[in-house]
Parts: structure tokens; C-alpha cells; sequence
């Protein structure tokens, strides 16, 4: 299992891939086609009230959370792009320039 973690402004956003032989976790929408590489990850999105109030940078924002994607990749490498470019993402979504994320990849298990 690998940990894929984006930082930036101060906040993080961290993924998971999970790799053959490790059991994804089973909801609704998860992958079903038995593919060898799952990453889900939460998603998220500015909104003007409700959501929850996080501070990125120097601004102060509200976000909602959506439901986590599971996606399912045939080869490690795809995987991890994907996840990398999927957390970069999400801070694009609340302003933040993608040339601006620190991307990460641990094994589970490893000293942060």
C-alpha cells in the first residue's frame, strides 16, 4: 500500500494505492473489474457556505468534501500518476497553482 500525499499552503491531502494482493476497501462506486492498481482518494471543492472551513495559505475557505473515487490502473506507474495528478488537482480546485504542490510517495508504514 502506498501513500500518495500532496502538500501545499499549508495543508495536505493524502491518497491511497493499494497494490496486488492488498484487499481495497468495498463501497459503493469502488472498482469491480479486478484491477491490480486501486487508488481512491476524497475530493473536494470551494463552496460559499456550509462545507468545512480550512486555511490554505493565507486565505481562509470553505470546502465540501465528495464521495471517494476508487479507480482502478493495469500497471503501478499509471496508478501513481494518476493519484499525482489527481491531488494536484484538488488544489487547483481552491486556487492553488499545481506548480505549488509538494507531491510525495511512502509506503505505508514509513516515518513521515
Amino acid at each position: 500500500m502506498l501513500l500518495i500525499r500532496g502538500n501545499a499552503g499549508g495543508t495536505g491531502l493524502t491518497g491511497t494505492l493499494f497494490e496486488p494482493g492488498e484487499e481495497p476497501p468495498s463501497f459503493k462506486g469502488a472498482p469491480d473489474e479486478g484491477a491490480p492498481y486501486v487508488w481512491v482518494c476524497d475530493a473536494f471543492y470551494e463552496v460559499e457556505s456550509g462545507g468545512s472551513t480550512q486555511q490554505i495559505g493565507d486565505r481562509e475557505l470553505r470546502v465540501a468534501f465528495e464521495s471517494p473515487m476508487p479507480r482502478g490502473f493495469e500497471t503501478r506507474e499509471a496508478a501513481i500518476e494518476a493519484a499525482k495528478d489527481h491531488v494536484r488537482t484538488q488544489f487547483a480546485r481552491v486556487g492553488v497553482d499545481a506548480a505549488d504542490v509538494e507531491i510525495t510517495v511512502l509506503q505505508a508504514g514509513e516515518a513521515h
